[in-house]
């Protein structure tokens, strides 16, 4: 079994196998948000707050921060929105970006143990991200892709995924800190995108003993009814055996996937979280009726 702990101050969740799968919000990203990035390049975070509350009331376990916006200034942006959301809400956080300043200015500022969003196996990246990783003793999403890109073949995504894992450990970070995203292709555009990273998946978990996460809504994109795909895509994947994603918690569909999937997999001990969202609450004068019912029986 592999545990992956992520924290804030006060709280830790953890990602692990034959555990409750750990939902990752993913609204806090100006990426493909017009609005969202120009109020936040405005300084404006109220969208932010907006989202960071919601999406833990909805019941993401943590949540995932980005700001990267073209010409802005990411690390001092990804450090204030950091602060704010660590202000707002106990959950942990994953601090995501492509900037390596803007990771060092996230976790300079992050309290508790980050997720750091991320690393692939390109060298560069790869001598410049762990260090980081390593010194703030966080753990880490590695992208199985290098500088040949992001191969079709999902054995060779492996390669890459173990590659990542060896070089992490030779900077001290041990395996169950390394999270591996196997990349997540649009179904639309390539018909086995779901087997290969059903298949992927597999073989991290038996072979590299990893947890893994992904980007699940890039499986649906450019389809109609996204949410019926990602949804189904998430059942299936977690019965592949993937742990964790960043996807929308605000989407009912995707949250009752999960769930359902939980209970499916035996994660959920006595359906109890199923039983907990979904049963509904006696209507009003029921159930003491109920009550007065069995006292006349017994």
């Amino acid at each position: 079994m592999t545990d992956t702990v992520i924290s804030s101050e006060t709280r830790e969740v953890v990602i692990g196998f034959d555990r409750p799968f750990v939902l990752i919000g993913e609204r806090i990203n100006p990426t493909g948000r017009k609005l969202l990035a120009a109020q936040m390049k405005e300084g404006d975070l109220s969208q932010v707050e907006a989202d960071a509350i919601a999406q833990v009331r909805a019941g993401a376990q943590m949540l995932d921060v980005n700001a990267g916006i073209p010409l802005a200034d990411e690390p001092a942006l990804l450090a204030q929105t950091v602060e704010l959301v660590q202000a707002l809400t106990d959950v942990p956080l994953s601090i995501d970006s492509s900037i390596v300043e803007a990771l060092e200015a996230g976790l300079a500022v992050y309290k508790g143990k980050a997720l750091v969003n991320s690393v692939t196996g390109e060298e560069e990246r790869l001598e410049r991200v762990l260090p980081l990783v390593a010194k703030h003793g966080a753990a880490v999403v590695a992208i199985t892709n290098d500088e040949t890109g992001i191969s079709e073949d999902p054995d060779v995504r492996f390669e890459v995924a173990k590659k990542i894992t060896e070089r992490a450990a030779d900077h001290g970070i041990p395996s169950r800190d390394v999270v591996v995203d196997p990349l997540v292709m649009p179904i639309g555009a390539m018909s086995g995108a779901g087997r290969q990273v059903f298949h992927l998946v597999g073989r991290l978990r038996e072979e590299l003993k990893v947890n893994t996460t992904c980007g699940a809504s890039n499986i649906s994109f450019g389809l109609p009814n996204r949410v019926g795909i990602n949804g189904a895509f998430l059942s299936m994947a977690i019965g592949a055996g993937l742990t964790s994603a960043i996807t929308n918690p605000l989407e009912p569909e995707i949250r009752q996937a999960i769930l359902a999937a939980d209970v499916l997999c035996g994660n959920d001990p006595n359906c109890a979280a199923w039983i907990k969202e979904y049963r509904q609450a006696p209507a009003a004068g029921e159930e003491p009726r109920r009550r007065e019912n069995r006292r006349r029986r017994g």
